[in-house]
């Protein structure tokens, strides 16, 4: 969709505003600081959550796109990104621990999430899974482990209640909440965020590539009491956006020898 002007409806852009290769973090204040990563960044356009920046990498066209809190509002953008042009997402930004293994400043790498929200029922059936690309995963997994940041590969939950999962005890459906919470545990998901899922099911259906890299801002309730505050710390964006940097930069370079 289009508006009066020919530009995307939500996001104001057009073929050529954005490069193949989009960042795509929740909050539009953190747009312009990860486009500091870039070469010649410039700012391309605002509306509503959505604020976009465009630069290079390793001579390649690149952008970053908030998408806003939640899978309605991350699924509007890459509808819109497709539609210019772009073919490759990396959803970057902070998530819970769901195990005792993953600790506050672990990075995860998404490999796939659980459709635990309602956007992508109106796309697919929810037997169909939500799986990053392959060659995603690996170039970022790659970036972390080169960065020598500690991480793991696997599974998130996206869900479309924040509240719902930090304070389900509290919650109407409170059993049911945790139920469901403690099923995604014990089957090893890794962490919780909010978007991954439509951003994975929306790459698959238009084929196109997507993947994840998180930021654990909190110790999992499995965790070993030590006394120290569990409460969700600041977001601290540094760390995954030089992993989420990096991969892009190895995926180009894999595109480069295509």
């Amino acid at each position: 969709m289009r508006n009066e002007e020919g530009l995307a409806f939500h996001l104001h852009i057009k073929e050529g505003d954005v490069g193949r290769y989009v960042l795509l973090p929740g909050d539009p204040a953190r747009c312009e600081k990860i486009a500091q990563y870039f070469d010649n960044p410039h700012f391309v356009a605002q509306n509503r959550e959505y604020v976009i920046w465009t630069g290079t990498l390793l001579g390649e066209k690149v952008s970053v796109v908030s998408t806003g809190i939640g899978c309605p509002s991350a699924a509007i953008a890459v509808e819109e990104l497709v539609d210019v042009g772009a073919d490759t997402f990396v959803r970057v930004g902070s998530s819970g621990s769901m195990q005792a293994n993953v600790h506050m400043g672990d990075i995860v790498v998404v490999t796939a999430s659980i459709r635990d929200e309602g956007t992508t029922t109106h796309y697919l059936p929810l037997e169909f899974p939500a799986v990053a690309n392959v060659d995603v995963v690996n170039a970022m997994q790659a970036s972390a482990r080169d960065l020598g940041l500690p991480h793991h590969c696997g599974v998130s939950q996206s869900k479309d209640s924040f509240y719902g999962e930090v304070e389900r005890t509290r919650m109407p459906m409170a059993a049911h909440l945790e139920e469901r919470w403690n099923a995604w545990v014990a089957g090893g998901a890794l962490c919780s965020e909010m978007e991954s899922s439509a951003i994975f099911v929306l790459a698959s259906i238009y084929r196109k590539r997507a993947g994840g890299v998180m930021l654990v801002i909190n110790e999992s309730e499995l965790g070993e009491e030590t006394g120290e505050d569990k409460h969700m710390q600041e977001f601290d964006a540094e760390s995954v956006i030089k992993v989420a940097v990096e991969g892009i930069k190895n995926l180009i370079r894999m595109d480069h020898k295509k």
